[in-house]
């Protein structure tokens, strides 16, 4: 999970280093990304399900890679990806409208905590086409939330298959984007989307699947908490892009809460533990 974790984490770094649009960087590495799990279900002999419940576990999948690949492209990488892991606070919410759960103390203290570290994104950078992009991480943190929720649902060549559904969504939605802006391909862009769809992506959600059979649900949580952690450390190292002090004070806002929740609420909020481990890029 912990490898799993920072594979996710290098996704800033190499979308940042790719002159294309966001939904032409969303496709092609989902693209590449679907094989890889082609490759995989096809040797470990699983079945492809196709069916309601995959097919709607993958469209929201799906939706996490475009939005997430778009707001790098709007935003700072530190910006979208910590902005992407406010996923845990969204479950709450969804869950109490969903399954008319009523939440604890401790779940609206996180949810409010954790929004409040979102409006300070706003604060550093007024930008319009950066707070375009804050608000397209935003939505990635809600889709994942959704595709937790709908993959809770799932048994394992199931979950397999609706992650796969999901590259497929990402790749035919972004497509156009592709044949209208015409990507340029050379060593240094092909060897960056093949690392970010084989490694990133593709090798990472295997990992992850996984792990999630044998590594425990807090765990999984604490140890994808490594992603926000890193992926601005490896944008400020390779990149230069510094996150400004109000970003940095709302990111550290948000994993703290997050991170706080999941450990004293383990006992009483198993459940939700449960659906908030691990996140996604």
């Amino acid at each position: 999970m912990l490898l799993c974790a920072s594979l996710w984490s290098i996704a800033g770094i190499f979308i940042k280093q790719l002159p294309w649009h966001g939904l032409a960087v969303a496709a092609i590495r989902s693209l590449i990304a679907g094989l890889t799990f082609a490759v995989y279900m096809a040797v470990q002999h699983m079945r492809f399900r196709f069916d309601r419940r995959t097919l709607t576990a993958g469209v929201l999948a799906g939706s996490v890679y475009l939005c997430f690949a778009t707001a790098n492209k709007l935003t700072t990488a530190a910006n979208a990806i910590v902005l992407q892991f406010t996923d845990p606070a969204f479950l709450v919410l969804y869950t109490a409208i969903l399954y008319k759960k009523r939440p604890r103390g401790a779940d609206l203290a996180v949810v409010l905590a954790v929004m409040g570290g979102i409006t300070l994104f706003f604060f550093d950078q007024l930008g319009p086409s950066t707070a375009l992009g804050n608000l397209v991480a935003v939505a990635s943190g809600m889709f994942m939330a959704g595709m937790y929720l709908a993959v809770q649902q799932l048994e394992t060549e199931e979950r397999f298959s609706a992650i796969l559904i999901g590259q497929l969504f990402a790749f035919l939605t972004g497509l156009p984007a592709v044949i209208v802006t015409r990507p340029v391909l050379n060593p240094t862009t092909l060897g960056c989307v093949l690392v970010l769809g084989v490694f990133q992506l593709g090798l990472a959600y295997i990992l992850y699947v996984k792990a999630s059979a044998y590594c425990p649900p807090l765990a999984c949580a604490l140890l994808g908490a490594v992603e926000p952690l890193l992926n601005p450390v490896w944008v400020l190292i390779f990149d230069g892009e510094k996150p400004g002090p109000f970003a940095l004070a709302g990111g550290t806002v948000v994993i703290a809460s997050v991170t706080l929740w999941c450990i004293f609420g383990k006992e009483k909020n198993a459940d939700h533990a449960e659906q908030s481990s691990g996140a996604a890029g």
